[in-house]
């Protein structure tokens, strides 16, 4: 299962049997029961157009990120911590935090390929995490760039092992986080000598700051291909609520 290293970005629902929802539904006609197939239908557009700025307002509850749900029902307690990713070509930062007060730095890893993906999920379960948001390089006029390839790439095959285990995972814009990362660390009087090797740590609090601050509204979802495992995640996103 976790070869299917392909991911989809959702956007937002759509009516059953219209625009990419439909071509999705008909390209998996010959292995899905019809009743499935009009649930993902309903449920789901994969594919949306390129350039276009999707939210997750309309995703199912359980798929929604922590920050938005928590933003539109103060009375929702459930959800675990968030990890914040920021993804490099050597090193990877880490930071956790659950919006209640600033997210805090974990490590910096120097890890690639298979033993990045499956220690960062390791990471989420020792944190009590049930999301991953993973900052996405971006220009500063919002275009994506060779970079952004490359995250969403790991992004994808990550998306697919994280969904076997219930844990969500979501793309949110990093732009200006490692200028920011640098104020904020100067700020806490962290000296010049460890800036260097805590920068994607701090980097990754950046992420996790602007993901809570704006409640979730530019978190967007990453799921497997694979159906299967989206309904796995929506059970498992759905069944587990967890106090503050």
């Amino acid at each position: 299962m976790t070869t299917a290293a392909a991911a989809v970005e959702l956007a937002p629902l759509v009516r059953a049997g219209t625009g990419a929802a439909a071509a999705f539904s008909s390209s998996t006609s010959q292995q899905i029961p019809l009743p499935r197939r009009q649930r993902v239908a309903r449920a789901i557009r994969a594919f949306p157009a390129p350039g276009r700025s999707e939210g997750a307002s309309e995703l199912p509850a359980p798929l929604l990120p922590n920050a938005r749900r928590r933003g539109r029902d103060p009375l929702w307690y459930g959800g675990g911590f968030s990890l914040g990713v920021d993804l490099g070509d050597a090193r990877t930062g880490l930071a956790v935090g659950r919006g209640i007060t600033l997210p805090r730095p974990l490590t910096v890893l120097k890890l690639r390929g298979q033993k990045l993906e499956l220690t960062l999920l390791d990471m989420a379960r020792q944190q009590e995490a049930d999301e991953l948001i993973i900052g996405l390089p971006v220009s500063a006029d919002g275009r994506e760039t060779p970079q952004s390839n490359k995250v969403r790439s790991v992004v994808g095959r990550l998306a697919v092992q994280a969904a076997e285990r219930g844990l969500r995972v979501y793309l949110q814009d990093e732009h200006g986080t490692s200028i920011d990362a640098l104020d904020y660390m100067i700020s806490r009087g962290v000296k010049k000598s460890a800036r260097d090797v805590k920068s994607d740590a701090y980097a990754a609090v950046m992420i996790l700051e602007g993901y809570f601050r704006s409640s979730g509204q530019g978190a967007k979802i990453v799921l497997p291909r694979q159906l299967e495992l989206q309904d796995k995640l929506i059970a498992q996103s759905r069944s587990v609520v967890l106090p503050l």
